[in-house]
C-alpha cells in the first residue's frame, strides 16, 4: 500500500481547532497549519490537500486517533483514505522522535503523519457507516444514557418512600413502574391511601394491566400501620416525591419510545435484500440465542467495521474478550483486558449470560469452565470468546444459526 500514496497527512484532532501536517513520501514536511472546527475552514482544507496532491486525492493518506467525526467524514467524502491509530500506539510512536516524553500538538500531528508513512501496518482503514447504522449508533447510545437517567430518578423516589411510606416498596421494590407511580398519585400519604377504595385501586391495576396483585391485597398493604415521622415530614417527603413523577414519566415514554425505534431499525436491517452485507448481518445477529434488541444493536452500531470485515481478532479486542499474556523467562501472568468499548463489553457480558440459559451447548461448556475453577467473570469471558468465534464464522458464510449443525 505504501506505494499508493505519494503524501501522508497527520492530523492532531482538537474540539475547536486540528493541527494538520503535510510531507512527502520521503519524510519531508511540506507545509504544517491550524484548521478550525467550521464548516468554511474543513473546505478549505480539502481545497489545500487537493492542491498539494495537484487535483488526485487517491495519493494523500491521513492520519488521526479518532475515527470518526465531520473532520474524518469529510475526507472520506472527497476521497481521501483516512486511517486511524489507537492513542497509546501514538504514544510509542512519539518516543521515536522524543524520549524525553515532550508532547505537543505540533509534534503530535508531525509523528501521525511519518508514523503512517513507515508504518502503515499498524493503522487501521476507516470507512463511513451506512446512514442506517449511524442512526441507530446514536439511538443505541441515547437509550442507555437515558436508562441511566432513569435509574437515577427512580432511586431518588425510592428513597422517598423508603422515607415515610415504605409501604409502597412492599407491593414493588423498585418503584420503577407506573401503576406504582399512579397510585402513589392517587394518595400521597398513607394516611390518604389507608382510604382508598377498592374499586379505585382496581382500575389502577386494570388500566395498567397487573395482574401479579388484586385490590384486595393492595389495600391490606396500604392500611399498614405507617411510620412515626416528625409533624409536616411526611408532607415534605410527598411533594418532594410528586415532583418527580413527571420527569419519570417523561423519561419512561422516552426509553419506550427509543425502543420501539431501534427495534424498527433492526428489523429493517434484517429484511433488507442481500445486495448490503450490514443488512444480512442484522439478521445472523439476531438469530443466536441469548441475543435480543439490545446486545445486537450495540454490536452492529460500536463494532461496525470489524463485522463488516469479520475480523474476529479485532472483535474479541474491541470487546474485551481476548486476555491480555505478560511472559519474561519463567513468569507468565494472563490478566483481563481492561483497554476497550465498555459498550461491547457489557453486551458481551449479558449475550454470554444470557447463553447459558437458553443454549444447551453453552450451559455445558459454563458447567465445564466452572468445574475447572474458573470465576463466574472468567466463565463468562470465556464464553464470549467461543460466541465471538461462532459469529465470525457465520457471518464468512452467511449461514444463520443451528444449533444441531453447531452440535455436529
Amino acid at each position: 500500500m505504501h506505494s499508493d500514496f505519494q503524501y501522508f497527512a497527520g492530523i492532531d484532532w482538537g474540539s475547536e481547532k486540528h493541527r494538520v501536517c503535510l510531507m512527502d513520501g520521503e519524510g519531508r514536511t511540506i507545509d504544517e497549519r491550524w484548521v478550525s472546527h467550521s464548516g468554511s475552514s474543513l473546505a478549505e482544507l480539502v481545497d489545500w490537500l487537493r492542491q498539494q496532491t495537484l487535483e488526485s486525492p487517491v495519493t494523500l493518506a491521513a492520519a488521526i486517533e479518532i475515527p470518526r467525526g465531520a473532520i474524518v467524514e469529510t475526507l472520506l467524502e472527497h476521497g481521501f483514505a483516512v486511517f486511524s491509530i489507537n492513542p497509546k500506539q501514538l504514544d510509542r510512536f512519539r518516543d521515536r522522535y522524543s524520549p524525553a516524553g515532550a508532547k505537543d500538538d505540533r509534534r503530535d500531528a508531525f509523528v501521525l503523519a511519518d508514523a503512517l508513512r513507515t508504518d502503515m501496518h499498524c493503522f487501521r482503514a476507516v470507512r463511513l457507516d451506512e446512514p442506517a447504522m449511524i442512526r441507530l449508533r446514536e439511538l443505541s447510545r441515547l437509550e442507555d444514557e437515558l436508562g441511566q437517567e432513569q435509574t437515577r430518578a427512580v432511586n431518588r423516589l425510592r428513597e422517598q418512600f423508603h422515607r415515610f411510606f415504605p409501604q409502597l416498596l412492599e407491593l414493588c421494590e423498585c418503584a420503577d413502574e407506573p401503576w406504582l407511580w399512579a397510585l402513589f398519585e392517587a394518595a400521597p400519604t398513607p394516611q390518604r391511601a389507608a382510604r382508598l377504595t377498592e374499586a379505585k385501586v382496581a382500575r389502577i391495576l386494570r388500566e395498567h394491566r397487573i395482574r401479579r396483585l388484586d385490590a384486595a391485597q393492595v389495600r391490606a398493604t396500604l392500611k399498614s400501620r405507617p411510620l412515626t415521622l416528625a409533624p409536616g415530614a411526611a408532607e415534605a417527603a410527598a411533594e418532594h416525591a410528586l415532583l418527580l413523577l413527571p420527569r419519570l414519566r417523561l423519561l419512561h415514554r422516552q426509553h419506550t419510545d427509543l425502543a420501539r425505534r431501534i427495534g424498527a431499525i433492526l428489523e429493517e436491517l434484517a429484511s433488507a435484500a442481500g445486495g448490503q452485507s450490514e443488512h444480512r448481518d442484522a439478521a445472523i445477529l439476531l438469530s443466536l440465542p441469548g441475543l435480543g434488541r439490545k446486545v445486537a444493536a450495540t454490536m452492529l452500531s460500536e463494532a461496525s467495521q470489524a463485522i463488516a470485515e469479520r475480523d474476529y481478532h479485532a472483535l474479541r479486542c474491541y470487546s474485551g474478550a481476548a486476555p491480555i499474556t505478560h511472559q519474561s523467562g519463567k513468569k507468565k501472568i494472563v490478566l483481563m483486558r481492561r483497554g476497550c468499548n465498555e459498550r461491547l463489553r457489557n453486551a458481551l457480558y449479558h449475550w454470554s449470560r444470557t447463553s447459558v440459559v437458553w443454549d444447551p451447548p453453552s450451559k455445558k461448556t459454563y458447567a465445564q469452565l466452572r468445574a475447572c475453577g474458573h470465576s463466574h467473570g472468567r466463565a463468562l469471558r470465556g464464553m464470549a470468546d467461543r460466541w465471538l468465534k461462532v459469529l465470525i464464522s457465520m457471518l464468512r458464510h452467511g449461514t444463520l444459526y443451528d444449533l444441531q449443525r453447531r452440535a455436529a
